[in-house]
């Protein structure tokens, strides 16, 4: 698969924010209004991924969205195009400190947050730290607090040695989620695949992976417990934000009970139940995503 085949269904203009520590986070800026501080009477979404996503996984968005409004994908530190590097608090906190002043630095407002994953926690993490900057949500599969329980099929990555050399010499945990995360068929196509795992080709290029799998708190001597519990008892400062939910309700992570508990803090949210889809929703529901977002704009 030549790069060429994956990029054509990502044509964007690639863009880089020098972040305080000099790590430059990628992210695309589509649409009117893009890169620029200046007011728009369009709406901004904003799309954060997660694990072993990147802003590629919005795609589908950016294209559909961008001849009326603004669309900006980011890539967390250690993801997509950003930077790598392999000595760095790839930690919740940071992700979300970053988002944070990735924000402030664009001047953005009126934020249509999409997140999906550990997309969940970062966008949200940054939602109730600059709540006035948010005016609606999309909430794809994901969670916002301690996690109840681990999959064994997660878990079994945080084994000593053997889960770090799967992910990062094999590319196991990136290479199996593009057909342990779908149920709809048809599967991926090979275009999708190889854009999904573009960015991750080498040891070097996976740390992120692994060490979003290592900030998955098991207990509460983990540090992330801590934050996930403080987020989850935040989240009311957004419950009267219009919210709406879509549900891969295959999904054998992120579970529909994920969906239960994080939608008590968010009361009057709607939302979509997708029976036959598994947890790359973007991947196999783009167009029901896609009628979601523009009804929760235009509303």
């Amino acid at each position: 698969m030549s790069q060429s085949d994956w990029r054509s269904e990502y044509p964007f203009v690639s863009r880089w924010l020098k972040l305080p520590d000099e790590m430059r986070m990628h992210y695309i800026d589509e649409g009117p209004g893009a890169s620029s501080s200046v007011g728009s009477e369009t709406a901004t979404i904003l799309a954060v991924h997660g694990n072993p996503t990147w802003s590629f996984y919005y795609r589908s968005i950016a294209s559909r969205f961008r001849s009326n409004c603004r669309v900006i994908a980011i890539d967390h530190i250690g993801c997509g195009w950003s930077d790598k590097p392999q000595s760095y608090p790839y930690t919740l906190a940071q992700h979300t400190a970053n988002l944070v002043r990735f924000i402030d630095e664009l001047d953005l407002k009126e934020l249509v947050l999409v997140v999906h994953d550990w997309g969940g926690a970062i966008g949200l993490g940054a939602a109730v730290q600059r709540p006035d900057k948010f005016a609606k949500i999309l909430v794809l599969n994901t969670a916002a607090f301690p996690p109840p329980y681990i999959p064994l099929r997660i878990a079994a990555c945080r084994w000593p040695w053997v889960g770090t050399a799967a992910m990062r010499y094999g590319n196991l945990f990136a290479l199996a989620a593009t057909w342990m995360a779908i149920d709809r068929l048809p599967r991926l196509s090979a275009n999708a695949r190889a854009g999904l795992l573009a960015p991750y080709d080498s040891y070097k290029n996976r740390v992120a992976i692994d060490r979003f799998v290592h900030d998955i708190p098991m207990n509460r001597n983990h540090p992330t417990y801590e934050v996930l519990e403080k987020l989850e008892r935040s989240l009311p400062i957004l419950a009267s934000k219009p919210t709406h939910f879509v549900w891969g309700m295959k999904d054998w992570c992120f579970v529909p009970s994920c969906m239960e508990r994080l939608q008590k803090s968010f009361p009057n949210a709607t939302r979509m139940e997708l029976s036959d889809v598994g947890h790359y929703v973007m991947e196999e529901a783009p167009d029901e995503v896609a009628q979601c977002l523009q009804h929760l704009i235009a509303n």
